[in-house]
């Protein structure tokens, strides 16, 4: 996309304010150095390039493409690798309530990097009880367990980020076994 203060381009590949070869290095400029959008002005040119998201970079590769959609476009960038996926929470388990993280950040198992950490696989909670901190914008914020049991599965790995309503323990509750 192309935007232009003054006037329109013509057919020639020099029109009133555009060239077109300088436009092109541009375009190869931000295909090199991997910009999502530019912006450019110039004595009355105004350009902004931004390039089309094709999808989410974390969503997942469909199985099929269209035809005509595959013909035409250059094909998609490989998706990224993930280093670290969490441990899938037992969803087959109807005892086991699930605590889902409140915010985005960075979950801590410990008050502190030489202290215990709060609960283990195994630990017997309270309601209320302090299970981890998630620091947000530099924020320590203390999660609490809602239900009362014992820890059978943390589900994620002290330092790592999450995401809002990431699982992040498996409770089975008292009464329940």
């Amino acid at each position: 996309m192309a935007k232009k203060s003054k006037s329109q381009p013509g057919s020639g590949a020099h029109s009133e304010g555009v060239d077109l070869s300088e436009l092109k290095r541009l375009l190869a400029f931000m295909e090199e150095s991997g910009l999502e959008e530019f912006e450019y002005e110039r004595e009355g040119l105004h350009i902004r390039l931004k390039k089309a998201s094709a999808r989410p970079a974390a969503a997942p590769v469909a199985a099929a493409a269209p035809l005509e959609a595959a013909a035409s476009a250059p094909p998609p960038a490989p998706a990224p690798v993930v280093a670290h996926e969490a441990p899938k929470p037992a969803a087959a388990a109807a005892n086991v309530h699930l605590v889902k993280s409140p915010i985005v950040g960075t979950f801590y198992a410990a008050p502190s990097p030489e202290a215990d950490a709060f609960v283990s696989v195994g630990t017997r909670v309270e309601a209320g009880q302090t299970l981890c901190i998630i620091e947000a914008m530099k924020l320590m914020n203390e999660i609490e367990s809602d239900v009362a049991g014992e820890v059978v599965q943390i589900l994620v790995e002290n330092g790592h980020p999450v995401e809002y309503g990431e699982a992040l323990f498996g409770i089975r509750t008292q009464g329940k076994k």
